[in-house]
């Protein structure tokens, strides 16, 4: 095995300061390091790997598609065909009054799409987004983002018409927190939509305000999942109003929230959505969704890009829905998502300072805090996180404070797998938390 220790040094330090290990390969929700030692990857990749790491059916479609081109333009007449083999796969999945999609490389370039469709076919400048919100790290989507300030320190001034609203935050909801007996997540609080309305008539007017955009469950703002009736009223609003709706779907896509997309769950139909990350199965792809209509008011050629829509992608992405489907990977993702939460919340019962559990399907979070109140507790939580790591279990934190543990193993997991994360997990919280 080859010792990379002479190169670590020089890859650039913005990933991360405590580069210490190099993987060499992923297959399943298994990968390995550069020592053979073997992990349980509960990260995907980052949300990525939906399919998990080298799944067959999914190589198989890019080797076949490498040996035939790497890469096609769509463009001057142009389109090829594994582009057209995805829309066709697509176009099963998504809510069928969005028939016309647009592809690119990252999910911060499919938010950028979105924005710029919006405020093109609106003739409208501002956009509404949300507190906690991650959208990406692109100059607009940083302008867009709000879950933590190192996205956006020292990157001022950023683009301007963002307007911030308050998510619907159940566990942290001011009202609950003044009066935990009359507000949770269990009854209709409408404050967050109310923080919307106030926006509209104190800062951006409805008639300027191109689209609202929000993520359905919050991904890097700390996997919250929001009352049904808080997604319902936006797309009250935006319909009251003649505002776009944009779901961005980047992380809780592709079967992730045990449907396939989570705007399921909530019965909700956006004018655009983004999607990306597990569209691929690892390969750089996004896409935006919309119908003919609001796509036609997209001026032709004034946005696009060179690899957008690479033809080796688009076969591994039509691939990886196929598999989604036909594997039944989107149901084992809501049924050992309820196994999860259900585990997680007996732990809970056990450690004060599990604060709280939730999620939908294989999108969980257990925010830490220390114990007898709400006070974010990031040290604990990246203590646990570090020692699941050193016992070969991998998850990411999230969340403003950093004080959430994400749970979003590939979708290809067993029970079996599953019960060895969670008895990993149990261990490190016995010596941490305890």
């Amino acid at each position: 095995m080859s010792d990379w220790s002479d190169l670590i040094p020089h890859v650039s330090p913005v990933w991360t300061h405590l580069l210490d290990k190099v993987l060499v390969r992923g297959e399943g929700p298994y990968v390995w390091d550069q020592d053979g030692r073997r992990y349980l990857d509960f990260t995907s990749g980052i949300g990525v790997v939906n399919t998990g790491h080298c799944h067959p059916r999914v190589v198989e479609a890019i080797r076949e598609q490498a040996g035939r081109a790497l890469h096609l333009q769509a463009n001057i007449g142009f389109v090829h065909e594994p582009m057209l083999r995805l829309i066709g796969a697509l176009k099963g999945v998504v809510p069928p009054e969005l028939d016309t999609f647009f592809f690119s490389n990252s999910g911060a370039e499919a938010v950028e799409a979105a924005v710029k469709l919006a405020r093109q076919a609106t003739g409208r400048p501002n956009i509404i987004a949300f507190q906690r919100a991650f959208h990406g790290r692109t100059v607009g989507t940083m302008s867009l983002t709000s879950s933590k300030t190192i996205y956006r320190a020292m990157y001022q001034p950023l683009m301007a018409g963002v307007f911030f609203a308050p998510y619907a935050y159940c566990y942290r909801c001011p009202k609950m927190e003044a009066n935990p007996e009359r507000y949770g997540s269990n009854c209709r609080c409408d404050w967050p939509l109310e923080q919307v309305r106030f926006l509209l008539k104190s800062q951006t007017a409805p008639e300027e305000t191109a689209a609202i955009l929000v993520e359905p469950v919050l991904g890097e703002g700390g996997y919250v999942v929001p009352p049904a009736a808080f997604l319902r009223g936006l797309r009250e609003i935006c319909d009251e109003y003649g505002i776009l709706l944009i779901l961005d779907e980047v992380q809780s896509g592709f079967g992730r929230t045990g449907r396939f997309f989570a705007l399921e769950h909530f019965g909700v139909v956006p004018d655009i959505l983004v999607m990306a990350k597990g569209l691929a199965s690892g390969l750089p792809l996004s896409g935006i969704a919309a119908r003919r209509e609001l796509m036609e008011r997209w001026e032709p050629g004034s946005h696009g890009g060179t690899y957008g829509g690479n033809v080796v992608a688009c076969a591994a992405a039509e691939a990886t829905i196929r598999v989604l489907l036909e594997e039944g990977l989107v149901e084992n993702a809501a049924r050992l998502g309820e196994i999860l939460l259900d585990r997680l919340r007996a732990l809970q019962a056990r450690y004060p300072g599990l604060g709280d559990v939730r999620g939908l399907g294989l999108m969980v979070g257990v925010e830490f805090v220390v114990p007898g109140g709400r006070t974010p507790d990031k040290d604990r939580a990246k203590e646990v996180q570090k020692g699941c790591r050193d016992n070969g279990l991998l998850l990411l934190t999230c969340g403003t404070e950093e004080n959430v543990i994400r749970w979003i193993p590939p979708l290809v997991i067993t029970e079996q797998e599953l019960e060895t994360a969670l008895e990993i997990f149990e261990a490190v919280l016995d010596s941490v938390v305890q």
